[in-house]
């Protein structure tokens, strides 16, 4: 360690207001905020905006690519906090969130677009995981519960606002809305929101901030294993993307993508333990049951939870002939009830110190609520398709915070970073995989009609609603005749409900899995994480004494 190395050990921040807390929390759910809405914006546009471009492919991946990078990204960014600080890596996650942002605005063709989706998703990584992280720098993990639970509720705002912005400029003025906003014409998007977020960290975010010398933070960022986790994640999810769409399961490609997908996995994890000076996955978070048990519930949470906002805009445009607009309202009822869900669940643990019930909970109704959605209707009956989205909703809501702060209890204070990280990026992991899950399922029952429907609509339209092509080419069954228009949505209606077939079977393996999480008691008081490069040595060496 050189001599510019500033130690903050020992040094003591004077106790919080109620007010800071307050100002602290604005400016962390303005964060989550900005990330949380790119997500959920594009949700009723992607018919559009993958008809714009002409590509089929384009449908999964604008989604997938801003997934894939925060799932990359994620533990790499929770490294550069523990050497540099957290303030000044998140005012960098927002700045690159600003590029991304911009490059998707500009995209003349679906591979910049897909390319900008990266970066955005990228810098997301960093706002979530970052935003998750402070709160278990700065609040004892009894109170946790309650801050991630306005988390929860953040997200699903965003939720709530962006299928139905999404769907506006879809409708009325042009998906690059979504992205950027017109000098003379003020929308609330993403590139005005950024400028705002970043002003409010600077000015209320105060925290302590090691100055490590740039060379020796760069030497010490675990490069090798955050180049093989990108690989691995990105093998893995592309040959699931190309399986029976692009290429034939059994094809060589298909076949060499997820092979070496899976084995670069064990490869990842023989560098943290061997050869990582500091890890950005080091494996002891994982050597307790409950830490297992917590990050398993994290990743089928996160194969679950995304299907019904990505894919009931598909079924309600497909099927029951709603515009990108009226799609995005239809799916109010999911989010409100994630965001009752999500802050429910905050206050429990806040007010009994007790998590696993909320674990357990979160399954059992989104089990219920998922299997639910197989049963609706072909035409629309306003009950059941509020009532399952309010039952998924409510459902999914506790999980997105009630695994971590089980995950935090049980992990050394030193690695509370690294194993909210390592929490983000499974849960990133999962959430691309589970949109690609729902696109190969939609995508291969739809093939498997493919005779059918050329057969009654002809060469043209039904080649271009078989396969992988359905995803992006809804637009074509609005201008079918009536009784065409019928097979088309039959076609569409029989796909989509044999997708969750399979989300609420994993939802009921989270179930089990919960029941493997331990109790534990919340401690009511915290210190202040200390962090750089003196902090970072003293992890390994604790790392060594355990092993």
């Amino acid at each position: 360690m050189g001599p510019e190395e500033v130690s903050l050990r020992g040094q003591q921040q004077p106790p919080r207001t109620p007010l800071q807390n307050f100002i602290i929390i604005l400016a962390i759910c303005a964060s989550v905020f900005l990330a949380a809405l790119d997500v959920t914006i594009i949700t009723t546009a992607l018919p559009t905006i993958a008809a714009h471009f002409h590509s089929t492919a384009g449908y999964t991946w604008i989604g997938s690519s801003f997934l894939l990078g925060q799932a990359a990204a994620t533990s790499w960014w929770s490294k550069l906090s523990d050497i540099w600080g957290r303030k000044r890596i998140l005012l960098c996650a927002v700045s690159l969130f600003f590029i991304g942002s911009i490059l998707c605005a500009a995209a003349v063709s679906i591979a910049m677009l897909i390319t900008g989706r990266a970066i955005q998703g990228i810098a997301a990584g960093g706002l979530l995981v970052l935003n998750n992280i402070l709160i278990a720098d700065l609040f004892p993990p009894r109170e946790r519960g309650k801050y991630y639970g306005f988390f929860g509720s953040t997200w699903a705002l965003a939720s709530a606002i962006g299928p139905v912005l999404g769907g506006v400029f879809a409708d009325k003025v042009s998906w690059r809305w979504c992205f950027y906003v017109n000098r003379s014409k003020p929308f609330i998007t993403p590139v005005p929101i950024t400028g705002t977020v970043f002003t409010v960290i600077i000015l209320t975010l105060h925290l302590r901030t090691p100055t490590t010398p740039f060379r020796e933070g760069l030497l010490a960022v675990d490069w090798l294993g955050t180049l093989l986790l990108v690989a691995s994640i990105l093998l893995f999810l592309l040959g699931l993307d190309f399986g029976g769409v692009a290429h034939p399961w059994t094809s060589p490609i298909v076949l060499n993508l997820l092979v070496f997908g899976v084995l670069t996995v064990p490869c990842f994890f023989l560098i943290e333990w061997k050869v990582a000076r500091y890890p950005i996955m080091p494996p002891r978070i994982f050597a307790s049951t409950t830490n297992a048990a917590a990050l398993l519930a994290c990743f089928l949470h996160g194969l679950v939870y995304i299907a019904p906002p990505f894919y009931l805009p598909l079924y309600f445009q497909s099927v029951l002939g709603a515009t990108p607009l009226l799609s995005g309202v239809w799916l109010m009822p999911l989010a409100l009830a994630s965001a009752a869900g999500a802050t429910s669940a905050g206050i429990y643990i806040n007010k009994t110190g007790r998590y696993k019930e909320c674990i357990v909970f979160g399954f059992a109704v989104e089990t219920l609520g998922l299997g639910l959605l197989y049963d609706l209707p072909r035409e629309r009956d306003w009950a059941k398709i509020v009532i399952y989205q309010i039952l998924a909703g409510l459902g999914a809501g506790p999980n997105f915070q009630s695994p971590l702060v089980a995950l935090q209890i049980h992990t050394q204070r030193g690695d509370n970073a690294t194993a909210t990280a390592a929490f983000n990026t499974v849960r990133n992991v999962a959430t691309a995989t589970g949109i690609v899950l729902g696109s190969v399922i939609v995508s291969n029952e739809m093939a498997k009609q493919k005779a059918g429907l050329v057969a009654s609509l002809g060469v043209q339209e039904g080649g271009m609603l078989a396969g992988g092509a359905a995803l992006a080419n809804v637009f074509v069954v609005r201008g079918l005749e009536p009784a065409m228009r019928n097979v088309a949505e039959e076609a569409y209606f029989l796909s989509i409900r044999k997708m969750w077939i399979l989300f609420a079977t994993l939802a009921g393996v989270g179930l089990i899995v919960s029941g493997f999480v331990q109790r534990k008691v919340l401690e009511a008081n915290q210190q202040e994480m200390e962090l750089g490069l003196e902090e970072e040595e003293r992890k390994r060496n604790m790392g060594k004494g355990d092993t």
